[in-house]
């Protein structure tokens, strides 16, 4: 048995810390064995920590539960985040609030460099669907969408991004035994191979309605940036909305018809300067600061694409003749500028740049 790792697990399972506390504990004294085998003085010298929770403390051993869990995570092959590991994910670290232990299951990195979270309604609008599309067309392979599996623009956010290549990580608000709500279960197991699954939830936690906002801190907390799309005054995305400003993240909201009450929210966000207006892709990438750099590209790349940008798309015959490149060169042109995702290869060889390359 890994006995740091039970220890790890018992840690969370004391009823009267929270993350904060818990957070407050490990800065003091570092590990968890240390905490547990503190004086009930030295424990109370934490700010937070009185003495009958000290006590409580001192009291809490490794018990069914975690034992549980440890042997959860080993027969699911489950990868423990703990909030002192190198690959914790650093930006939700940085939050006040951050879960102690996550509980991980997929391929992709949860602590991507450049991180996108998408939240708004369960029933969506064909707007907010395009809106996605469009969105997930144009962002770079590299960036991580991150969102929690429920109905909706969220369903529709983790699709988007397996279709068009780019990995996602849905946040769930109970353990990794179920997966809530069961209409998704097929779409978990395909993210599970082109992103994954996260939670701080042991295994057997029902997704009880005061799981939700805790999940919503983690989605928030993760991402560079809370893109909130269809949304109404309250409810799950405008709490997500709250907590990334609390945690000085980039909020951007949709607007809509001032009509819908699906808009309302986003309307309200922006209204009260909350969040800033998403128009397009490229404006987001530029407001992020994420607009490719020429500096990696060759002379004749940079020439392809100032070409490319004279109209939307072109046929491989006729790059190649303003090219002037033999055929080999430009063949091996077109490869790295796909494998770059510099441009992107329609049916019909045609040719069209990312968007993200007009602007540069």
């Amino acid at each position: 048995m890994d006995d740091s790792l039970c220890n790890k697990i018992a840690f969370t399972l004391i009823p009267s810390l929270g993350p904060v506390t818990r957070k407050l504990l490990l800065e003091a004294f570092a590990t968890v064995e240390h905490i547990f085998s503190a004086s009930v003085t030295d424990l109370c010298a934490v700010r937070g920590v009185g003495e009958k929770m000290a006590r409580e403390i001192k009291a809490y051993q490794p018990n069914e539960k975690a034992t549980e869990m440890l042997q959860f995570i080993q027969q699911h092959r489950i990868t423990p985040l703990f909030i002192t590991d190198p690959d914790y994910p650093q930006k939700l670290k940085d939050c006040p609030d951050a879960p102690t232990l996550l509980y991980y299951k997929g391929t992709a990195n949860a602590n991507a460099a450049r991180i996108i979270s998408i939240v708004g309604t369960r029933m969506p609008t064909a707007y907010g669907y395009h809106i996605i599309e469009s969105l997930m067309k144009a962002l770079p392979k590299e960036v991580l969408i991150v969102s929690g599996l429920a109905m909706g623009i969220d369903t529709i956010a983790h699709q988007l991004a397996l279709e068009n290549g780019l990995q996602t990580i849905g946040v769930l608000a109970h353990g990794l035994d179920e997966i809530y709500p069961p209409p998704n279960k097929n779409l978990a197991k395909t993210m599970l191979l082109q992103g994954g699954l996260l939670t701080e939830f042991h295994c057997k936690t029902i997704p009880e309605k005061y799981n939700f906002p805790k999940r919503n801190r983690v989605v928030a907390g993760i991402a560079d940036a809370t893109i909130v799309i269809e949304t109404a005054l309250k409810g799950g995305s405008m709490i997500t909305a709250d907590f990334a400003s609390q945690y000085h993240r980039e909020v951007i909201a949709v607007p809509g018809r001032i009509t819908d009450q699906r808009s309302r929210g986003c309307i309200k966000l922006i209204q009260e300067n909350r969040a800033s207006i998403y128009t397009n892709p490229d404006e987001l990438l530029q407001q992020l600061n994420w607009i490719p750099t020429t500096a990696a590209l060759s002379e004749t790349e940079k020439n392809c694409i100032a070409i490319l940008k004279r109209k939307e798309l072109f046929s491989q015959e006729e790059l190649f003749a303003c090219m002037q490149l033999d055929i080999g060169t430009f063949t091996g042109l077109i490869f790295e500028l796909e494998m770059k995702q510099i441009i992107q290869v329609l049916p019909g060889n045609q040719l069209t740049l990312m968007p993200a390359y007009y602007s540069i």
